[in-house]
């Protein structure tokens, strides 16, 4: 995508929105102190977390290292409930009113895209209360939809390269209601400060949820449920991820007021990165969400389809003599149907590492 066109009404009232073209850098060159800000609001940083470079894999940026041993049970952050960003659908003004509007119109299951919108009306405001962990945020993502086109073609497996063409192409339609929308605004009610958005800045933004924001429970309703609250966690969002993790989420709730946590689950030795679990998902959602995969991932899937005179077409192309995928053989049918790949019953999504170590 093309670097964000920027349409500045005055640069007194607004912060710039643009999108960049590195993976490493900051917002801003010298953001804010974010353990600084988190304590000044109130919240707890444990002296042993320190914000480190994740030299292991370039794309992962920052991460969050112990500089001491942790012993198991340890609180290591804490959050008030003012400090996590959220979405809120309760229209206030006109330009909360505007913001509403459009979230109303993205797809349920692109739910990153309306906290997104709220990013980036935080991004646009010139003296945001968020600002200390936006300036933080990278200036890009390296999830699919940035990725240039022959690197997309590369992807070479159809599902996933489905779900990228799906993201850019609402990414593009979704850029034109926006225009559409704030065409008419008043620039007093105007969500982003007078700026004008493209597929761009809505793909950072939508990029920047996805890969960073925790789906967690909200206040208690009136018939005493919860929903479940899309929010961004400044400072936990460093946690990098892993199935075996040393630490773990957990919300509390103290005069209605909610606490987020995190509590060290096992002992954290020194130089230990702090690991969450960012849930049992599939290498597709991984690098379609946090741009990047798990080798031997226990919770992936393929979709295969069997399609006897279809490889029977490319076994004869490849030189293959007479091929019988069409026709298989008795044991060769009893394995399919053990695999469920064949029948009325037939699944096109297996495990792929469960398969490959069985």
């Amino acid at each position: 995508m093309a670097v964000s066109k920027i349409v500045l009404s005055s640069l007194i009232h607004i912060r710039p929105i643009t999108c960049a073209a590195s993976y490493h850098t900051r917002l801003v060159p010298h953001p804010p102190d974010l353990v600084k800000w988190i304590k000044k609001e109130g919240g707890f940083v444990h002296q042993a977390v320190k914000i480190f470079p994740q030299e292991d894999n370039e794309t992962y940026g920052l991460g969050l290292v112990a500089s001491q041993d942790i012993p198991k049970g340890s609180l290591l952050i804490a959050l008030p409930d003012h400090i996590p960003l959220k979405f809120e659908s309760d229209a206030g003004d006109g330009a909360d009113s505007v913001l509403v509007d459009l979230a109303s119109q993205v797809p349920e299951e692109l739910w990153a895209m309306k906290l997104g919108l709220k990013l980036l009306q935080e991004r646009a405001r010139l003296g945001s209360f968020w600002w200390p962990y936006i300036s933080n945020l990278p200036e890009t993502y390296s999830v699919p939809i940035f990725f240039q086109g022959e690197d997309i073609k590369n992807l070479q497996y159809v599902p996933l390269l489905y779900q990228v063409n799906k993201r850019c192409r609402f990414l593009l339609d979704f850029d034109q209601e926006v225009r559409r929308a704030l065409a008419s605004v008043k620039p007093n009610d105007h969500p982003f400060g007078g700026q004008e958005l493209n597929a761009s800045s809505l793909g950072w933004a939508m990029s920047a949820v996805s890969s960073r924001a925790f789906r967690l429970h909200g206040k208690k309703l009136a018939a005493g449920t919860r929903n479940e609250v899309p929010m961004m966690l400044p400072l936990i969002d460093m946690c990098n991820h892993s199935f075996n993790p040393n630490a773990q989420i957990i919300q509390e709730e103290d005069d209605s007021q909610l606490l987020i946590k995190v509590v060290a689950e096992t002992e954290i030795k020194q130089n230990d990165s702090l690991l969450l679990n960012y849930g049992c998902l599939s290498n597709d959602l991984f690098l379609l969400d946090y741009g990047f995969v798990m080798p031997s991932n226990p919770y992936d899937t393929i979709e295969l389809k069997y399609e006897g005179a279809l490889m029977d077409a490319a076994s004869m192309a490849a030189g293959v003599s007479s091929p019988n995928f069409f026709s298989p053989a008795a044991w060769q049918h009893q394995i399919l149907s053990q695999l469920n790949l064949v029948g009325e019953t037939a699944i096109v999504k297996v495990s792929a590492y469960s398969h490959l170590v069985n």
